[in-house]
């Protein structure tokens, strides 16, 4: 059986740079290779739909790729490919925000596995986060979890909506995968 070797906060910050993207894991270190052009124009087009209607309404920030502490001891670092704090977050102090966002999405990779995937989304909604959605670019579904109940999936023709977190928005699913 291999053991793993566990990392503290301030270990995982002082990794060199090896061109991969990291994250954290209960001190365990995962590493994931740079994501795949689809992923990247998912990722843009869903941060732009979103910071438009956040913006416009003065709900809070959007931001790609920032990690979020979401447990400390052994800490856990996760980084969604957008991510939703409503207004009235204080101000980052230190190196990641110590909470998980409002709202966490996930692109996912056809190297990410159904059990990781739903690791994730506990992570985020044990650290407080209020809805987690997954966008799904094979099937061009979108799997929808917050606190409480059951998931939601989505599919083209249907509509994605928030109004817990982001009252207004609405946006049909096939506009993200387009």
């Amino acid at each position: 059986m291999a053991t793993t070797t566990l990392l503290t906060l301030q270990q995982f910050l002082e990794l060199p740079d090896d061109d991969l993207f990291h994250e954290l894991d209960q001190g365990e270190l995962i590493a994931m290779p740079p994501p795949q052009e689809i992923h990247g124009r998912m990722q843009t087009r869903l941060a732009a739909i979103l910071y438009q209607f956040v913006s416009q309404h003065h709900l809070g920030d959007v931001v790609t790729g920032a990690g979020f502490l979401l447990t400390q001891d052994p800490a856990t670092v996760r980084a969604p490919d957008v991510a939703f704090l409503r207004a009235g977050h204080p101000p980052v102090t230190g190196t990641y925000r110590q909470s998980a966002p409002d709202l966490a999405v996930e692109i996912v990779s056809p190297s990410d596995t159904p059990r990781d995937l739903i690791r994730k989304v506990n992570q985020y909604l044990e650290a407080g986060g209020r809805a987690v959605w997954l966008l799904y670019p094979a099937s061009r579904e979108i799997h929808v979890f917050e606190p409480n109940s059951g998931p939601r999936i989505l599919t083209p023709g249907q509509t994605l909506d928030a109004p817990e977190i982001l009252p207004g928005f609405s946006v049909r699913v096939e506009e993200f995968f387009d």
